[in-house]
């Protein structure tokens, strides 16, 4: 019998669900301690975060959100590996890595209050980087075509996308993982698998043992790593930037994890999903494991925890307050930013809808 090919999937993690060390080669920046407590920061900023952007939601300040629970590991361990210079094409919940690059909350409650002003970032390294992307994989295109750019110019920067395990079945992200394949591009591709398409659970969304081998047919390198060990999504991560930085190829990541709440407040997943199962996915959740390692190793402890948790309040208190201040666009803002040359018959609109807003001004003058 001739093989045509052979292929496999490694599988990588550092910590076990009780934080443990499962293997003693720990790459350099794990071994940095206080780097490590930084990124439990973050991971734990975004926990209070997400609370945070619930709640308004459920008191009518915020239109539809969708949570990050339990996905904090892979997110931040994507954003913290990636150079400023890298750009980055999100979907639409993984503000860990946002964060990380500088998008501030403040950001994110106008996108989801309706204000696409909230996808002009203000900071760098994120004014570079893509608006969120509701859409199902149209971002892998944008990041495809990013690192098509960046191999035309001679440019050592990276392009990074992010989807979700239900996404990785859209013929778009199959389009830019095979671009990247062909012609050999500096594409970063991390499906975030957490085991839910919205209402469609990951066995029936495929048949393969792996959603990280999908990047096998396009020839691109692929891994799955458990998604709620950080040290093993951030090494991940550093060794496919740096592949990708140096003209080796593309990749795809499978960061295994779950999603803890609803896929939205849109959503109610207790029509799907069993007890159990949550119960099962928390005693996986990744801000467990990298807390009982840091307290291990000595540099965590609950008077620290508590602490930053005060000081993650008094910071979201003031992003919401940004938010809540921020004044509205005219009724003009519709309008003016769809054509470069408003067409007649919008401009007619604009006009009559302008005209219903004086009115309304002249009557509240009397």
């Amino acid at each position: 019998m001739t093989i045509a090919a052979k292929f496999e999937i490694e599988y990588l993690q550092y910590l076990d669900a009780e934080g443990k060390q499962v293997r003693d080669d720990l790459p350099e920046f794990a071994k940095d301690l206080e780097h490590m407590v930084k990124l439990y920061k973050l991971m734990l900023s975004t926990r209070v975060f997400d609370a945070k952007s619930i709640a308004l939601q459920r008191t009518g300040k915020l239109g539809t959100y969708a949570s990050c629970l339990g996905h904090e590991a892979a997110h931040v361990g994507i954003g913290s590996a990636m150079r400023p210079e890298d750009v980055y094409a999100p979907s639409y919940r993984e503000y860990g890595a946002q964060l990380y690059r500088g998008v501030q909350p403040r950001e994110v409650y106008m996108y989801w209050g309706g204000d696409e002003r909230g996808n002009d970032y203000q900071k760098e390294p994120a004014r570079h980087d893509f608006a969120w992307s509701v859409p199902i994989a149209t971002q892998c295109l944008h990041a495809a075509g990013s690192a098509l750019a960046f191999k035309i110019r001679g440019e050592k920067r990276v392009a990074v996308c992010t989807i979700g395990d239900g996404g990785s079945s859209k013929g778009d992200f199959y389009g830019a993982i095979n671009i990247a394949g062909a012609q050999n591009l500096p594409l970063v591709c991390v499906i975030v698998n957490n085991q839910w398409a919205i209402s469609v659970p990951r066995k029936i969304q495929s048949g393969a043992p792996t959603l990280a081998q999908k990047g096998i047919a396009a020839g691109l390198f692929s891994i799955q790593v458990d998604g709620n060990d950080i040290i093993a999504v951030r090494k991940a991560m550093e060794d496919a930037l740096e592949r990708a930085r140096n003209g080796e190829g593309g990749s795809v990541i499978e960061a295994v994890t779950y999603r803890l709440g609803d896929h939205t407040t849109a959503d109610d997943a207790r029509r799907y999903r069993g007890e159990q199962e949550v119960k099962d996915g928390w005693e996986k959740e990744p801000m467990k494991r990298l807390r009982n390692w840091l307290v291990a190793k000595g540099v965590w402890d609950d008077a620290k925890e508590e602490a930053w948790k005060a000081e993650c309040d008094e910071w979201m208190d003031n992003e919401v307050n940004a938010y809540l201040e921020t004044k509205t666009q005219p009724v003009s803002a519709m309008f003016d930013y769809i054509f470069a040359e408003v067409p007649a018959d919008l401009a007619k609109q604009r006009d009559y809808v302008l005209s219903l807003e004086n009115q309304l001004e002249s009557k509240k003058g009397h």
